[in-house]
């Protein structure tokens, strides 16, 4: 069974994040509800997303500081604007922001699923991707597909989970992986315990990764990691 889409929706009007969240469930979306910038951005942190739908207009902190803030956590995450503000400047103001699309009210609920599906389409091309070739690492190449890490003629078979892990660090490449999102999408919960064997991962990774200097898993501390690679 597939798992469902995570939809965070920022959004103040009331009603109309009500309509929002019966629309996306009915399209078999997981969502979370947000009324402000602030609060959007504790849940996001707390949370794992697979696209942020975000009002402009909201109280405590407007639409295009929290989409610059998910950038900084995130720079892959999908994002949608929906505003009423349809001026030209206001669409490349979201732009700018880091959004992947800008969605003018009013807006018919066929054209928001639509673009939804477009947008997380693509995303999960990209991870099919890079989870089933050879994806480059500085001197190194990963096979993901059969779990091998390869440099010059030697090669390191991993476990299923080093593998796992490795593909997510590659995914944030030169971004932040927050800690509970790994936690909750390789091992599925994200107590103390778990924590301190994903630890034991990343220190048996950057162990793998020792021969090339330019390829580097950094501690971000109290977040989480950062795979950084010197191109």
């Amino acid at each position: 069974m597939m798992q469902k889409a995570k939809i965070l929706l920022v959004e103040d009007d009331p009603n109309l994040s009500a309509v929002l969240c019966d629309y996306l469930e009915m399209l078999d979306y997981e969502t979370t509800l947000s009324a402000d910038g602030e609060d959007g951005l504790t849940k996001f942190k707390d949370g794992s997303f697979d696209l942020c739908l975000l009002d402009v207009m909201l109280p405590r902190r407007d639409g295009y500081s929290l989409a610059a803030e998910i950038r900084e956590i995130n720079e892959l995450m999908p994002i949608v604007f929906l505003t009423a503000r349809g001026h030209n400047d206001d669409r490349i103001a979201g732009f700018k922001a880091g959004c992947d699309d800008y969605i003018t009210k009013p807006f018919s609920s066929e054209e928001l699923a639509l673009r939804i599906e477009a947008i997380l389409k693509r995303c999960m091309q990209r991870q099919t991707k890079q989870a089933s070739g050879i994806i480059n690492l500085g001197k190194y190449r990963f096979d993901a597909s059969n779990l091998v890490l390869i440099i010059n003629d030697d090669e390191q078979n991993l476990t299923p989970k080093e593998a796992a892990l490795l593909r997510l660090l590659c995914y944030y490449r030169n971004s932040l992986l927050p800690r509970d999102t790994a936690l909750k999408e390789i091992w599925g919960d994200s107590d103390y315990f778990i924590g301190r064997s994903m630890d034991v991962f990343i220190a048996r990774l950057r162990k793998y990764l020792r021969h090339d200097p330019s390829v580097v898993i950094q501690n971000v501390h109290g977040s989480g990691f950062k795979l950084e690679v010197k191109e």
